[in-house]
């Protein structure tokens, strides 16, 4: 139970900085401007000093090699929600760029700006390298499958240059970190430390001044999103803790793939959809109604898995 509070009580701090992003928005003091301003160096700077820092000041090199096995968990996890968001399509009769984005809203999860705080709050002395080694396979998928589907039809192609980003240099760079055992003078360390730690605050700000300059009322009647809330975060996490269950690995290692199956929609997917010119006011409308529903849904998982 004790894991159920400790969740809650990031579900509340999301909630208060989503409500200080639409009070800013609305009082204009934030504008769309500064908006992507901040969604930049969140993106560039803090997330990845965030992943960097926290995984170098608490992981050891014994623990990432006997966590190397959740590569092949995120494969099978991303196997089977992509297979449940291509089902969802086809029960909502979704068709052409509209069904490719709305797959991609269901197979990808908010992990940069709410897996990482839930997980790392759930464990803070392993959490960070359960995000690092998940992320390896997240993002290779994100900027494969992920530009395809965000991709109109027939222009979606893969780029490796796309898989060189802040993120997964600083996954790189921990990773090296660990396995030399090389340590930061502490000044720096704590320079880091600070600077990731404004990561999850201000993205949550900025998913908070973006729902405000939404027309809410537009998404709230897409019936498919509220498929993904049901389906994909509610119902899948329970399924999917089940199926880790056949294999062998630690009580923190199984909950941690399941809770990160059950965040909402990642906000990136709006971000491809629009620089490809697909759909990207859509998948704006999926990321708002599954991040709402998430307040209630991730709290509803863990304390079922409780």
């Amino acid at each position: 139970m004790e894991t159920f509070w400790i969740l809650l009580e990031q579900i509340g701090l999301f909630v208060i900085y989503i409500l200080v992003g639409i009070i800013l928005v609305k009082t204009r003091v934030l504008s769309q401007d500064t908006l992507e301003t901040i969604s930049r160096f969140v993106i560039k700077l803090a997330l990845p000093v965030m992943i960097f820092a926290n995984t170098i000041g608490g992981v050891d090199r014994d623990t990432l090699f006997q966590s190397a096995a959740i590569l092949a968990y995120t494969v099978l996890m991303y196997i089977l929600t992509f297979s449940v968001g291509r089902g969802l399509a086809v029960l909502f009769r979704l068709k052409g760029d509209r069904a490719n984005v709305y797959n991609a809203l269901a197979m990808f999860g908010n992990i940069g700006f709410m897996g990482i705080p839930i997980i790392t709050s759930i464990y803070p002395e392993n959490g960070m390298l359960y995000i690092s080694v998940f992320t390896i396979i997240d993002q290779l998928t994100l900027w494969t499958v992920g530009v395809k589907l965000t991709t109109p039809s027939g222009q979606g192609k893969f780029n490796p240059r796309k898989l060189v980003n802040p993120s997964t240099v600083a996954i790189v760079l921990a990773v090296l970190f660990v396995m030399t055992g090389a340590r930061m003078p502490a000044l720096p360390e704590t320079a880091l430390q600070k600077i990731g730690a404004t990561a999850t605050p201000l993205a949550m700000i900025y998913l908070g001044g973006v729902f405000a300059c939404m027309d809410i009322r537009r998404y709230i009647r897409f019936k498919e999103f509220y498929g993904i809330a049901v389906l994909k975060m509610l119902l899948f996490p329970l399924v999917f803790y089940r199926i880790l269950g056949l294999f062998p690995m630690t009580a923190e290692i199984r909950l941690t793939m399941t809770l990160l199956t059950a965040m909402p929609s990642m906000s990136t997917i709006v971000m491809m959809a629009k620089s490809s010119g697909s759909e990207g006011d859509y998948a704006m409308g999926g990321i708002f109604i599954t991040t709402v529903c998430s307040l209630i849904t991730l709290p509803a998982v863990c304390w079922m898995l409780s």
